[in-house]
């Protein structure tokens, strides 16, 4: 599988304020690759920079064999890309978003097949702003797609919508991905990026902080298996002898263990052996999410 993106110790700053810094990490094609980062570690700078809209100061990036500092509009014709900040007038319907956006690679698609691939056939004629937020963010796609891009370039598009609309948003970047484009998904969601990329970054304080698979980054920074259980009574200490288990925190209304492996397996036999059998005793397993905090000790700032 080939590279459509190498980026080396990518750096951008704007005086003395420096937005990205040493960034580090490739692209391979047919995959979605996340952009994971606090507000303001550098994400959207990152990618601005690989389309070419952001000069940078230092290091080196290549998208599809090009280099934007010199070919960013030979780029962005072969590119789709759904901003931070997309938005289109209020009064402009459908059709004529898609039609202009079309225009500008004729070697594209019909328009009109894009609007029937993503649903908004029945939206034709209606208005940017009486769409809801769902179907706004079909047409985002279907903007950044008109072109038939071999790689497109999606910044937090599920910012703002409600629980369904992010299902139908995430269908639709698989669809993508299905389709044969390289997906690059900037989010700050941990749930979206657990579900939905092969491979991630994580930027914190302008730089890489951690890189691999979704599970791999649990695996490895995630802190293990949690087993947890109600419990009212005198202290279980010998609790922290049974195998697998690396920790063991009193609460308020019960034990969290902690460990590796089958931990669950020896906790419950531990506790049953000790004539203890609580009804609610149940395994929890690392996310995404408490990578993301051990990473950047949850910082939003």
């Amino acid at each position: 599988m080939s590279s459509v993106v190498e980026v080396s110790n990518l750096e951008k700053r704007y005086g003395t304020y420096v937005a990205v810094e040493d960034v580090t990490f490739s692209v391979e094609e047919g995959e979605i690759f996340g952009i994971l980062g606090p507000n303001g570690a550098g994400k959207t700078t990152t990618v601005e920079s690989l389309q070419g809209l952001r000069s940078i100061n230092g290091g080196r990036v290549e998208v599809l064999g090009l280099d934007p500092r010199t070919a960013a509009d030979a780029i962005r014709r072969r590119i789709g890309s759904q901003l931070q900040e997309s938005a289109l007038p209020d009064r402009i319907k459908v059709w004529e978003a898609l039609e202009v956006f079309s225009s500008l690679n004729p070697n594209g698609p019909p328009w009109s097949e894009v609007m029937e691939q993503w649903g908004l056939a029945e939206k034709r004629d209606a208005t940017f702003g009486s769409l809801s937020g769902g179907q706004q963010q079909r047409l985002f796609v279907a903007l950044a797609l008109v072109n038939d891009p071999e790689l497109v370039f999606l910044d937090e598009m599920t910012t703002g919508l409600d629980p369904s609309s992010r299902r139908v948003a995430w269908d639709l970047i698989r669809q993508i991905r299905d389709g044969g484009t390289t997906v690059i998904l900037v989010t700050h969601f941990m749930d979206e990026a657990e579900h939905l990329c092969d491979r991630l970054i994580v930027i914190d304080h302008k730089r890489v902080v951690a890189e691999g698979g979704p599970q791999d980054l649990i695996d490895r920074h995630g802190g293990g298996v949690r087993v947890r259980f109600g419990y009212d009574g005198p202290e279980l200490n010998w609790l922290a002898g049974v195998p697998h288990v690396a920790g063991v925190q009193r609460e308020r209304r019960g034990y969290t263990v902690t460990g590796d492996g089958p931990l669950l397996a020896h906790v419950g036999a531990a506790l049953v052996e000790h004539g203890l059998e609580p009804n609610d005793l149940r395994l929890e397993r690392a996310s995404l999410e408490d990578v993301f905090l051990a990473l950047t000790d949850g910082d939003e700032s």
